[in-house]
């Protein structure tokens, strides 16, 4: 099947996102985001129902079993997911000034949690950094490119990427917020300092609703 003829997947419900295209125009893909949430609109079904619950399994294991002290978050869109994370102390960066608001003020009686926007990001050492539903949302190279390299710095000991992880020539007029990549490529030529731990399989796979499956899948890096 061609991702072209694929509705929105992870965090976008598809209907929603034909909707919200229509009112504004894309320019770039921070644009589109503060424009969206902005509007009232949240990150998608990838963070909420039982996508949220998945992804919330895995990482609180993870966590957990890896005795995790500090996790920071590229994209942390409307922080729905995090209300089901365990997590000791994090941050969350995101390029929308209008959801990191609203973020700082649900948590804002939590001490273990801050948000800022992604351009004050400066890599400090940390247990584990996370990339969920974001990469495919990427669709500039030089967005891409600045956000891999965000994320296999050398103060990172872990890196968990939630995303599809494949090349397709994504030409939707309609979906202009979505592209896929097959990022894993970019890691073995430019992250040369990490490997590839482990791979989970999505439990709920895409099966032609966005709202209820994703092309997305876990991978798990380890700086060597």
């Amino acid at each position: 099947m061609k991702v072209k003829n694929i509705p929105v997947v992870g965090p976008i419900l598809s209907r929603l996102a034909s909707k919200m295209y229509s009112k504004f125009y894309f320019e770039n893909s921070s644009d589109y985001w503060e424009k969206r949430y902005k509007d009232g609109g949240n990150s998608g079904s990838g963070s909420y129902n039982q996508l949220a619950k998945f992804k919330a399994e895995i990482l609180n294991s993870f966590v957990k079993e890896n005795k995790i002290t500090s996790v920071v978050e590229l994209g942390c869109g409307d922080a729905n997911q995090l209300k089901l994370l365990k997590y000791p102390k994090y941050k969350g960066y995101d390029v929308s000034n209008t959801i990191l608001k609203t973020c700082s003020k649900t948590f804002a009686n939590d001490e273990t949690k801050q948000f800022d926007h992604i351009s004050n990001f400066n890599p400090q050492k940390t247990d584990l950094i996370l990339s969920l539903d974001v990469i495919y949302h990427l669709v500039e190279d030089d967005i891409f490119e600045g956000h891999m390299k965000k994320l296999f710095n050398k103060n990172h000991k872990n890196v968990i990427i939630y995303s599809s992880n494949l090349d397709e020539n994504f030409e939707n007029k309609e979906i202009k917020h979505v592209r896929h990549r097959k990022f894993t490529n970019w890691v073995e030529k430019n992250a040369k300092d990490f490997k590839l731990d482990k791979f989970i399989k999505n439990k709920h796979p895409f099966t032609g609703d966005g709202t209820t499956g994703s092309l997305a899948d876990f991978y798990f890096y380890l700086q060597i």
